[in-house]
């Protein structure tokens, strides 16, 4: 066996012990390179590691699946699960005559593939976490990580970068030709390269901002259904995130269409063609990188807790905005993301505002703007969090 790589513990992994008490298997999915292997291996250190990429044990598997279950009974983690679709029903017959629980493990990268397996074969029988790539606070274990704000938006969170010391440029350069390119395409069908290349970065520059399937399909030069679709499946391979507008009625005319945000910063830099933080500092796009940023921290620390519900953000036609709407216990948290040092005091006065008309039809309404400085404090009941302090809060 290969030794394992060293890498700082993430948070999902007291999450998946947890349920793997409760329930006969665990399916981890996520992006590629996001740990799924180092985590599963990590939390099952007696499982046998079971790599399905590779051909040999995929094709074993695939002509006998059941013989090959019955071979891993004490347990085991079938990793890239979703290339042999055929394993999960013997999966089912195997966790159905026992009741042991966490026996079997399921890693996967395509939440389309592996989703509609699970759905076939594994219905109430498995429990679903998604490892993200890794949290600011996740990153800062590691020896040298970036302490600044831009430095740590153009790094990214993928382990590889700080665990293997590759510069953020070269990782991110070769994660999109080795897996974005290739994955994706392939569950496309693109036959056309180039095409998908600048689809990829009008999405980028799209990022925390409305979509508009119109607009896009227009630039790239592909149809309103095609975008549609390609959008799904960068959604599924976990690369970005679409968020729904907040629909409670609160008498106003509002915006309808959903906003588009990259899941790691550092990808999203790579994309915009930014190749140092420096560069990052003045460039147009910052502000949708931060808020970008921030919205995948949120969702990184519901992940971490098993917590997969949605969150949204409001606009109405009149240009009233809320950034991030977060349903956090009884309490709607309203966040405003602004990307300076410092918060002005019309940004504070904007955000009460909106915020009344949230508190006549909801009982208990909190404010925040999260800021790329160092101040943290209470104005005027809005409570302001600098950057540093995202992952360590709780979001749910």
């Amino acid at each position: 066996m290969s030794a394992m790589p060293t890498i700082a513990p993430r948070r999902l992994q007291a999450t998946l012990l947890e349920r793997a008490g409760r329930h006969p298997t665990i399916t981890v999915t996520g992006p590629r390179q996001s740990g799924k292997t180092t985590l599963c291996r990590a939390a099952f250190p007696d499982h046998t590691y079971v790599n399905l990429e590779d051909p040999t044990l995929r094709e074993i598997a695939a002509a006998d699946p059941s013989s090959f279950v019955a071979r891993h009974a004490r347990g085991a983690i079938f990793d890239e699960v979703q290339r042999v679709p055929s394993l999960l029903s013997a999966v089912q017959v195997a966790v159905d005559a026992s009741r042991d629980h966490g026996r079997f493990v399921l890693s996967g990268s395509h939440n389309f593939q592996l989703q509609g397996a699970i759905a076939q074969s594994l219905a109430g029988r498995t429990s679903v976490l998604d490892l993200l790539p890794m949290s600011h606070d996740e990153v800062g274990a590691f020896p040298g990580a970036p302490v600044h704000l831009m430095p740590t938006l153009f790094a990214g969170g993928y382990p590889r970068i700080f665990d293997r010391l590759i510069p953020p440029t070269e990782f991110h350069s070769d994660y999109v030709r080795t897996y974005v390119e290739r994955d994706v395409r392939q569950l496309l069908a693109i036959q056309d390269l180039g095409t998908f290349q600048m689809f990829l970065r009008m999405c980028a520059g799209r990022s925390a901002s409305l979509i508009n399937l119109s607009s896009l399909a227009s630039d790239c030069g592909i149809t309103h259904p095609t975008v549609k679709a390609w959008i799904q499946v960068l959604e599924a391979s976990y690369l970005v995130k679409t968020v729904q507008p907040w629909f409670t009625n609160l008498g106003k005319r509002l915006v309808k269409s959903p906003k588009l945000f990259f899941l790691d910063s550092g990808l999203l830099c790579w994309l915009l063609g930014i190749r140092d933080a420096d560069q990052l500092e003045v460039h147009p796009l910052r502000g949708a990188v931060f808020e970008s940023w921030v919205v995948s921290e949120v969702l990184k620390a519901r992940a971490n807790v098993g917590v997969n519900d949605p969150i949204w953000f409001y606009r109405d036609q009149a240009a009233n905005e809320i950034d991030v709407v977060v349903e956090a216990g009884r309490d709607l948290l309203l966040v405003e993301i602004k990307s300076g040092a410092r918060v002005a005091t019309d940004a504070v006065d904007r955000l009460l505002a909106t915020a009344g008309a949230f508190a006549r039809v909801h009982r208990s309404v909190r404010t925040l703007i999260i800021h790329g400085g160092d101040d943290m404090l209470s104005v005027r009941g809005v409570e302001l969090l600098p950057w540093k302090r995202v992952a360590g809060r709780s979001w749910h």
